[in-house]
């Protein structure tokens, strides 16, 4: 892989094309899902502030995404609303605890910072990806235009949190894990079904 290639999305297993066709004929389920995500990841940057509140790059670059986050939560409330859709309860997120299971533990303090801002990472680009299939493929329009924007400021954050992973370790160090948590990502991606009622 070529030093120039090393951050991009790059995940290694796309998204199964049944999902597309699945998710929009499940919008509801779909809509419920992704604004309980939206809530975890405001959640998760709040809590990486609180834990580290020393980093300062990290304090000022993870507060507007605590804000961006939580906007992205109501517009998926008002996108229930406009559709007279209820908001049910949360579900498992498989994705999520199977890749928390893959991640270091131990190491120094900046060691397991970087593991869960690759972490975060990766959910963002998967997100970003889902994104990126439902603005292409669901027949609501505004909804497309809706995953359009989410798409984008998505693969924003993602960045972000790699950027801030090479603040803490070096390059090559971040660089090595970040593929081989794309591999374990993807090795979970073939474990999961395709489901109508979640994001992941």
């Amino acid at each position: 892989m070529k030093a120039k290639d090393k951050f991009t999305l790059g995940l290694e297993l796309p998204t199964d094309p049944r999902w597309a066709d699945i998710a929009g004929k499940n919008i509801g389920d779909i809509l419920v899902d992704h604004a309980y995500c939206e809530q975890k990841a405001a959640s998760s940057c709040i809590s990486l502030i609180v834990q580290y509140p020393d980093k300062t790059d990290l304090v000022e670059m993870l507060t507007p995404v605590v804000a961006e986050e939580w906007s992205h939560f109501e517009r998926v409330m008002q996108e229930l609303r406009r559709r007279n859709l209820p908001f049910g309860r949360q579900r498992k997120d498989e994705y999520v605890e199977k890749l928390d299971k893959v991640l270091k533990k131990g190491g120094t303090r900046d060691e397991q910072l970087v593991e869960k801002l690759l972490r975060n990472a990766l959910i963002e680009a998967r997100s970003c990806e889902r994104f990126k299939v439902l603005w292409k493929n669901i027949p609501d329009k505004e909804l497309s235009e809706f995953y359009y924007e989410l798409m984008v400021s998505e693969a924003g954050h993602y960045k972000n949190f790699l950027s801030l992973a090479r603040k803490y370790m070096p390059e090559d160090y971040v660089a090595r894990r970040w593929r081989e948590l794309l591999e374990a990502e993807a090795a979970i991606m073939r474990t999961l079904a395709v489901r109508p009622d979640r994001m992941h």
